[in-house]
């Protein structure tokens, strides 16, 4: 009987921390911020779709952010869109760095062409805005992201793109830096192995962030 008891404490107290968590995510003022849904992610056969190996992660990230955007415009949010647009000979990134995103994208080529372009299933609305000048992993890199939220009054951003663990990160930790309220829809994202997304959702998340599901994001109604 007592062993009984415990397990309905453990139960209820397990509802009621979904609930606490729940309730303090706000549709109001709020935006959804999507990070690089475009062709170099997306289109099978890229270099960067390539290196997704979990592929069903990735697969489900996608299917779950149709279904994420698509509620957001019914809810009436804001909706922002974060692109990475670079020149196709990556001029803005110099010719000086030896680590990191600058060293590499020109030496692999990534973000050529129509790669850049928004993928067939996340193009913006008109009313929907995007960001222009970004050239960092953060989506705030010397964008108009900032002035975008601010303008328009938007306190909470919740956060869906790839890859969870570079750009989607990056953005997460200068929202919270800049005084957002930031929630990472979990499933929506997707790093590029299983490891890599385990280890931010339970290790990095919870000193910037709040996380849900897509399930739990749909399930919100304005008040």
């Amino acid at each position: 009987m007592t062993r009984i008891f415990l397990i309905c404490l453990i139960i209820l107290n397990l509802h009621a921390k979904k609930e606490d968590k729940m309730n303090n995510i706000s549709l109001e003022n709020s935006g959804l911020v999507l990070i690089e849904y475009q062709n170099e992610w997306l289109n099978e056969g890229t270099k960067l779709s390539k290196l997704m190996k979990d592929k069903i992660q990735f697969k489900n990230s996608i299917e779950n952010s149709k279904k994420v955007l698509s509620y957001a415009r019914k809810l009436g949010l804001n909706i922002i869109h974060v692109p990475l647009m670079i020149s196709d000979d990556y001029k803005e990134f110099g010719n000086n760095a030896k680590y990191g995103l600058r060293a590499i994208i020109p030496k692999v080529k990534t973000w050529q062409g129509n790669n850049k372009d928004f993928h067939e299933d996340f193009k913006p609305l008109k009313k929907e805005f995007i960001v222009s000048g970004r050239i960092g992993a953060s989506g705030f890199a010397n964008s108009n992201l900032d002035a975008i939220l601010r303008n328009n009054g938007i306190e909470n951003i919740f956060l869906i793109g790839y890859a969870t663990n570079v750009c989607v990160d990056s953005t997460m930790r200068e929202a919270h830096d800049k005084g957002y309220n930031t929630t990472i829809i979990s499933d929506a994202t997707s790093s590029f192995t299983k490891e890599e997304q385990e280890h931010f959702l339970e290790y990095i998340v919870h000193h910037f962030a709040a996380k849900i599901t897509t399930q739990e994001f749909l399930s919100l109604k304005p008040k």
